[in-house]
């Protein structure tokens, strides 16, 4: 057994019946709420885009465009370094983290459904404004009512996922989670290239109004989606009306075990009082706590944001002009997609622990060479040669791939399938809440850290990687194809939390 994995004896049943079987319907109702993360990623590129065009800066930065323009008395790494530019990107994020704490109180009451329409709604007023925008005011408007509907969104479509899919298949189905946000990027990097070349300078207009298709699709879809059986529990519905359901989802009348546990982990919540009291102060719940504040910190921390939304802006830093840093954030947005898509297919056949582990490594050895030729080749004037250039892109692209597979689906994944019922919407709700301050973070100091670190922001990453690496290691068990409502049993059974969680303080969600 590696260090901080864990064995479930055979003799524990791991699955429910009609646990495998992936029905059209369940297959739709999470096409339809991927469309939340599908926002997300589009909202990600879009920043970084619009922010290296011309038109947008003049209007909206001059002071920036002017420092583009020619300045040389500004070295290479300082040109974009305005704390302006990075509040029109962070405002979205410190939005979404206020808003963290509405969405969770209404995820657990309410339910994931009406959490997704009022993230719909939010995305569509933020769309209108930024794309309408005639001053700065405006534009930070429309990102902070964006910033609300990703609070609701990241909230609750990452639970529903999880609670929807079958066990044996939900590491795939949680990931479309991640992979929707890398279609969402690559969208915006595409219309971007698009936009950009409009005659007149309004492209940027388009680039923000056109937020408005996904959340529409989120919007009306969610109008006719079913609420999550787990959900209708925690609300105190029938138990005949939830066991019709369960049975369309998982098309097999065999559901008693599995709406038995559902119901057990709602009973205790109902005894124990206030999920997010609960996640705090009990013992019980210390390892999944860490979870979720360790898992999306270290996410933020390997400095994918920082790619995401600057990789324009970064590649003109080292000298590409406007179109071409463009383009080439396309490349780097279908590498993502791609690699995403190839986590779905090996989540639930190799475990999440495998895929962190070898992300990780991937990420640091290319976290390390970016550094590396940074360091060499680009001073405060001047630019790289074409061969060094795309060199970076090469590790650029090496890196988004490593974290499309690793650490950006799973990042979601782990903390949405590893709470119990009882706390699982607050335990969401510190999740979202903990990476939406470190987006905050990275967004609004790396342009500052790129002026002041140089090439070293880099190897500051790369530490990080070596330390999250580090932790799957020796801290996370394996979650693969553990029934979402007996997972308390991995930390029963790991080296480490076994000593923190034991069988006498198991919650009654866990008792079978």
């Amino acid at each position: 057994m590696a260090v901080g994995g864990v064995s479930i004896s055979e003799s524990q049943d791991r699955s429910y019946g009609g646990a495998g079987r992936v029905t059209a319907f369940v297959v739709l109702s999470c096409i339809t709420a991927g469309m939340g993360g599908a926002i997300f990623g589009y909202d990600i590129g879009i920043a970084g885009g619009v922010s290296s065009m011309e038109p947008f800066l003049r209007k909206f930065f001059p002071e920036v465009y002017r420092r583009m323009k020619g300045d040389s008395r500004v070295s290479n790494y300082c040109k974009f370094d305005s704390q302006l530019l990075t509040a029109f990107t962070s405002s979205l994020y410190v939005a979404g983290l206020l808003t963290t704490f509405l969405a969770s109180r209404v995820t657990s009451r309410r339910g994931r459904r009406p959490s997704m329409l009022l993230g719909g709604a939010a995305f569509l007023a933020g769309s209108a404004i930024g794309g309408a925008a005639v001053n700065i005011y405006m534009v930070i408007l429309g990102r902070v009512l964006l910033g609300v509907g990703l609070g609701f969104a990241n909230t609750a479509v990452p639970l529903y996922l999880s609670e929807m899919a079958p066990s044996r298949h939900r590491g795939a189905f949680s990931n479309g989670f991640q992979f929707s946000v890398g279609i969402g990027a690559l969208a915006a990097n595409v219309i971007n290239f698009g936009t950009e070349k409009i005659k007149g300078g309004w492209g940027w207009r388009v680039s923000l109004a056109l937020a408005a298709v996904p959340a529409g699709l989120l919007f009306v879809g969610a109008l006719f989606l079913p609420e999550t059986p787990n959900s209708l529990v925690q609300q105190g519905k029938d138990r005949q009306e939830v066991a019709l359901l369960l049975r369309k989802i998982r098309c097999t009348d065999d559901v008693d075990r599995e709406l038995d546990d559902i119901v057990a982990a709602s009973d205790s919540a109902s005894v124990a009082g206030g999920g997010l009291q609960m996640l705090v102060t009990q013992r019980r719940y210390r390892p999944q706590l860490v979870m979720a504040v360790a898992i999306p910190f270290f996410q933020q921390v390997t400095g994918i944001n920082a790619i995401a939304f600057y990789a324009p802006v970064l590649l003109r830093t080292i000298g590409m002009g406007e179109s071409a840093s463009l383009l080439s954030s396309v490349v780097t947005g279908v590498v993502g997609a791609a690699a995403t898509l190839l986590s779905m297919f090996l989540v639930d056949r190799f475990g999440r622990r495998t895929l962190f582990l070898a992300g990780g490594t991937q990420m640091l050895a290319s976290q390390v060479l970016v550094g590396g030729v940074l360091a060499a080749k680009l001073g405060d004037d001047g630019g790289v040669s074409k061969a060094w250039a795309g060199a970076l892109i090469f590790l650029i692209a090496v890196y988004v791939a490593g974290f499309g597979w690793s650490w950006g689906p799973l990042g979601w994944l782990v903390p949405s399938e590893i709470f119990p019922l009882e706390v699982r919407s607050a335990g969401q709700g510190v999740t979202v809440a903990t990476s939406f301050v470190f987006t905050v973070f990275v967004a609004q100091t790396f342009l500052a850290m790129l002026c002041h670190m140089r090439a070293g922001i880099f190897f500051f990453f790369a530490a990080w990687l070596a330390a999250m690496t580090a932790f799957v290691y020796f801290l996370l068990p394996e979650t693969k194809g553990v029934p979402i409502e007996q997972m308390e049993k991995v930390w029963r059974e790991h080296w480490f939390w076994r000593r923190v969680v034991s069988e006498e303080e198991a919650p009654a969600s866990g008792k079978l």
